[in-house]
């Protein structure tokens, strides 16, 4: 193995992004890339054009439960292996093997529905799509930390992130042309969208071809020592069901509680978000413990034995926090905001720059296009950078970028449709957004512990996005009571308590867990 403490020269640097795992990620990223637009605003589009409400809609947020608490069922993951497809393919690529069937079957699934008609089979078949799709990505993120030595992970987040990318762009852009080129110019046409759909999961066929062409990653793994039959994993299958489907439940029929708590913060705090955002947190953490719960009953009842319960959930999070002491709170803490900055100003983007007067065209172009190029340069800059200078201080220019490129949409804001000028947003916007992200993976990547990768990875990529989701729900009410040019202004400013987390993480981090950052 290389010396990590040596830095790569530039040309190296460059070599290093032809390595076959560099260019598997790529691939991989595509496939994982692919899913979510099929369930959001593709769909969106295809259930606006069958003239479906805007509150039958809202139906379909159950599939993006999926990719928010994909820990819950990363353990079965990392320890049940699949009869005969494990010993064939390897512990990995059996898994996402299946994950990407699964794909394929809700995709060709939800292409056979029309909504029209069968309004609840397409529901079920988007859910079905969003678990799948959150599956693959467990997947895909073990199968990444584990391939490579930590030194690779920039480079190896960079081509995930290009491949990601481009399989979004395939998703949107090109579902929404291949449903124009089937169905022409005659309003709703059910074919059409079939035709495009049926496209789309044959495009899927990259991930699957990819997946049967790389060797699994030569990582010798833990034995379990309470899961060895096929009744303990049985057992633990179901423990999982029980408490996803009481988290569920609880979710949903705690909707009239929500309103009532909303309605009394309102009298104390006044109407604004941050009452939405404290009923909806409540919310998610009653679901949390009832579905607790739930599990703690279903084990003393011996549905499963709480010694599985200790290993696959408890022992990683214990590892996490034995290895990194008191800095684990700080870590999470980091995790949880440092993209808080960005996924908030961009819940809004897209009506912003409508209200500034774009044209559609114009946004598509500039914005989707043109931004989706310089994310994809953002990223293999990034992990360039991380492999020359050490991923902490990408982390932190990262930090840095994302905050303030925040204020130029000031100058946006007050410019108006200056087509220029949003050409110059987009360019540094996304090209820091790139960088950052490929930094940031690499650094969640560096934190998990090789015999908990699939676990405690989900953990970290769903803290990500979770508190940035639900701050980002309340940004048009936050635009409404303050203005454009306010909002953009507080969106920078969370930026600036990342770069303290992120100076203090590098600082303290232990000796023996810096591995090349």
């Amino acid at each position: 193995m290389q010396n990590l403490s040596a830095r790569p020269g530039w040309l190296e640097t460059l070599r290093a992004y032809r390595h076959p795992r560099v260019v598997t990620m790529l691939f991989l990223g595509f496939s994982a890339g692919l899913p979510l637009l099929l369930i959001f605003s593709t769909l969106s589009l295809w259930l606006r054009e069958a003239d479906v409400s805007r509150s039958t809609a809202t139906y379909f947020s159950w599939a993006a439960l999926g990719y928010s608490f994909k820990f819950v069922w990363a353990p079965i993951i990392d320890k049940m292996p699949l009869p005969g497809l494990t010993r064939l393919l390897g512990r990995r690529r059996s898994w996402l093997f299946v994950a990407q069937g699964a794909i394929i079957t809700a995709i060709l699934w939800m292409a056979f529905t029309n909504p029209v008609d069968n309004l609840t089979p397409m529901a079920l078949a988007a859910v079905m799509l969003g678990f799948s799709s959150a599956t693959q990505d467990i997947v895909i993120d073990a199968y990444r930390i584990e391939s490579a030595e930590s030194r690779m992970q920039a480079l190896m987040s960079s081509a995930y992130i290009a491949g990601y990318r481009i399989g979004m762009l395939v998703a949107g852009a090109g579902a929404l042309k291949l449903a124009a080129w089937f169905g022409g110019d005659v309003g709703y046409d059910y074919t059409a969208w079939r035709g495009a759909y049926i496209w789309m999961a044959v495009a899927m066929g990259v991930g699957v071809v990819t997946t049967l062409v790389v060797s699994e990653p030569e990582v010798e793994q833990k034995e379990s020592r309470y899961l060895n039959s096929l009744q303990d994993y049985i057992r633990f299958l179901a423990l999982f069901l029980i408490a996803v489907t009481t988290f569920i439940l609880t979710f949903v029929y705690s909707a009239p509680l929500v309103e009532t708590l909303k309605q009394a913060l309102g009298g104390v705090l006044g109407e604004h978000a941050l009452t939405g955002f404290i009923a909806e947190l409540v919310r998610l953490v009653l679901a949390l413990l009832v579905a607790g719960a739930a599990a703690r009953i279903a084990i003393s009842i011996g549905v499963a034995r709480h010694e599985v319960l200790q290993e696959t959930y408890v022992e990683p999070m214990a590892d996490f926090f034995r290895r990194y002491g008191r800095l684990a709170l700080l870590i999470l803490v980091l995790v949880g905001f440092y993209r808080v900055s960005d996924i908030v100003l961009g819940v809004i983007s897209n009506v912003f720059y409508q209200d500034m007067g774009f044209t559609k065209h114009q946004i598509a172009d500039i914005t989707k296009t043109f931004g989706l190029v310089m994310t994809i340069l953002g990223g293999f800059l990034g992990g360039g950078l991380a492999l020359h200078y050490g991923v902490m201080r990408i982390l932190f220019l990262g930090a840095v970028l994302s905050a303030a490129t925040n204020l130029l949409f000031l100058l946006l804001a007050k410019s108006g449709a200056n087509v220029s000028l949003l050409i110059l947003v987009i360019a540094a916007d996304n090209l820091s957004a790139g960088l950052a992200s490929a930094a940031f993976i690499a650094y969640l990547s560096g934190l998990t512990h090789i015999s908990f990768t699939a676990f405690q990875y989900a953990v970290f990529s769903s803290l990500m996005t979770l508190f940035p989701k639900l701050l980002g729900g309340y940004s048009g009410t936050i635009v409404d009571s303050i203005g454009y040019c306010s909002f953009f202004l507080i969106t920078a400013a969370l930026g600036v308590p990342v770069l303290l987390l992120v100076y203090l993480a590098g600082r303290y981090m232990p000796v023996a867990e810096r591995q090349d950052i």
